[in-house]
């Protein structure tokens, strides 16, 4: 059972918003755990969970990596046949690097690497903010307060959003991993963040 947007836009708008709600009620849970567990709890299933979520009703495929090829403006990630692949290795190099990496440089690479891959049909940009939030905080250690938190905040400031995720696929099409533009974006933006009262996801 799903709703189309071109069938219903309203039904459609509200089940996004309601989704969007949920998946920060799961993200506030998934971060309590990993704060328990650490780096062993970034893991597959942890995305499937939050991009199911995030898409619950208004696509079919949520929670599952893509079998079918995606375009996404002038980036065209990986084929579908090499998903698997890129997703272990994304995983593998969180988990590698989470004690070598600041948590604003671990947020930046989750933030960047999942919509660099763009494992599913639907909801990649929400799943990716979503994991973004959550390497940040389990990695500082501390569920972060502010009113409005960062995953609301990079919708809001899509520019720099973009800027930034371009910078990066283009440092990586030279042979390099340069998130320093992604870096600054995320900090900014968690400044604010924290320069609020506590945190309300809703």
């Amino acid at each position: 059972m799903f709703v189309l947007k071109e069938d219903d836009p309203e039904l459609f708008t509200k089940i996004q918003e309601n989704n969007l709600i949920r998946q920060y009620d799961l993200l506030t849970n998934c971060i309590e755990i990993g704060l328990k567990q650490g780096p062993h709890s970034f893991d597959k299933f942890l995305l499937w969970a939050l991009n199911h979520v995030a898409v619950a009703n208004i696509s079919q495929f949520g929670g599952r990596f893509r079998k079918e090829p995606v375009y996404v403006g002038d980036h065209i990630p990986p084929h579908f046949q090499q998903v698997d692949e890129w997703m272990d290795r994304f995983v593998s190099t969180v988990q590698e690097n989470w004690y070598i990496w600041t948590p604003t440089e671990l947020a930046a690479y989750g933030l960047w690497r999942l919509n660099w891959i763009h494992p599913f049909i639907e909801g990649n940009g929400r799943t990716a903010r979503a994991v973004c939030y959550f390497l940040l905080c389990v990695r500082a250690g501390a569920l972060l307060h502010g009113r409005k938190i960062l995953p609301e905040r990079i919708r809001e400031n899509r520019q720099g959003y973009e800027n930034a995720l371009i910078a990066a696929d283009r440092a990586w099409e030279a042979g390099h991993l340069d998130l320093a533009l992604m870096e600054d974006y995320l900090a900014g933006l968690v400044e604010a963040q924290l320069s609020e009262g506590r945190t309300d996801f809703r």
